[in-house]
């Protein structure tokens, strides 16, 4: 008996993926990256960048949170190099839902399931080859690579654009940008059961998704007799969100609730850790979320179809809450969150901080 095929063509993912990257390349940076490379073998410009461990015993003094397994590997790479890594790590997420969806779509010898496949992998590629182009860096908690996980990459040819374009200090700015990747690694490797709680979820979460037309018909109707509801579910969660079932949109708050608390976390860290590592972090992030605020038209349309947006937002709504929880209850508060899975806050606590506090029988004047 022939294996049904992945619902998704991920070879066609990865060619659309390389060319969408080559055509949005800013100029002058298609070529600027050598490849895939350690720090240590970048070259005497990337030698400015402070070494992981000294990050690491920064992010450990001001969190708390210190990764079990030791130093972060990092790698600087290029475009390619990090759209391949991120096809690999969707198929290692999902490949468990993949599978359950293989079961629902035509057999390999059907020329409608051959369709929708590329066609699948056509849109996967299409927003992994535009993320591809603005990406600075990312910590990956699902591939290892020669008996190596827990990686953490910095995006050389973009990192190189921007610091070109504001005249920023090499060292200094990728030492920055570190500082986010890290603590989210420390977050994920420092507390022993996120990554498998952050896992299950996203799990849980498709396993409600149906890789149904007529599901997606019916979203669309529905969108169009309450648009005011349908815009919302699109800034929470992008096209997934509109189509979700009330049962995924759930999951999804608990996930929206989580990737708030971790970015806003991440966020705040990387300000408070930053010190005489990064003297100019106040700079850098004046530009960057002025940047943010300015991306063009087509680009925020992109980002909020794709859940892009919502990520965004989940920054500024994490620091809101930690600032919040901190200014009642006092100086790492937040540390609650890292002692059991149920101490996440939800979306509503997110936006209404005292009810996390009420619910962790805080004090609160």
């Amino acid at each position: 008996m022939s294996q049904a095929p992945s619902p998704i063509d991920w070879d066609r993912a990865e060619k659309v993926a390389l060319s969408v990257a080559a055509r949005r390349a800013p100029s002058g940076t298609r070529n600027s990256s050598p490849g895939h490379r350690d720090v240590d073998d970048w070259g005497p410009a990337d030698r400015d960048v402070a070494p992981a461990a000294v990050i690491e015993d920064a992010i450990a003094t001001v969190t708390g949170l210190r990764p079990a397994n030791g130093t972060a590997q990092v790698e600087f790479v290029d475009r390619p190099t990090w759209i391949r890594a991120n096809i690999e790590s969707f198929q290692t997420l999902l490949g468990p839902i993949m599978e359950q969806w293989s079961d629902k779509l035509p057999g390999p010898g059907s020329s409608a399931g051959s369709v929708t496949r590329q066609i699948a992998g056509a849109e996967v590629g299409a927003l992994l080859g535009w993320m591809s182009t603005r990406v600075l860096g990312q910590y990956d908690i699902l591939v290892g690579r020669g008996g190596r996980d827990d990686t953490v990459f910095l995006v050389a040819p973009n990192l190189a654009s921007i610091e070109q374009r504001y005249g920023f200090d090499q060292g200094e700015f990728r030492t920055w940008v570190l500082l986010h990747e890290l603590t989210h690694r420390a977050q994920f490797n420092g507390v022993p059961w996120m990554r498998d709680h952050f896992s299950g979820l996203v799990q849980q979460s498709m396993a409600f998704a149906e890789p149904d037309l007529n599901a997606f018909t019916e979203a669309v109707k529905s969108a169009l007799r309450n648009r005011r509801e349908a815009s919302q579910h699109v800034r929470d969660g992008g096209v997934l969100g509109l189509m979700a079932p009330p049962e995924q949109r759930a999951v999804m708050a608990k996930i929206g609730g989580l990737m708030s608390l971790l970015e806003g976390h991440g966020d705040i860290t990387m300000t408070r850790a930053a010190g005489s590592l990064v003297p100019n972090a106040g700079r850098f992030e004046r530009i960057l979320r002025e940047r943010r605020r300015n991306t063009n038209p087509l680009s925020r349309t992109i980002m909020r179809l794709a859940g892009i947006e919502a990520k965004l937002n989940q920054y500024a709504a994490g620091v809101r809450f930690i600032d919040a929880v901190e200014a009642i209850d006092g100086p790492r508060a937040i540390d609650r969150c890292w002692l059991h899975p149920e101490h996440v806050p939800t979306m509503e606590e997110i936006r209404a901080p005292r009810l996390w506090l009420d619910r962790m029988g805080a004090t609160v004047d």
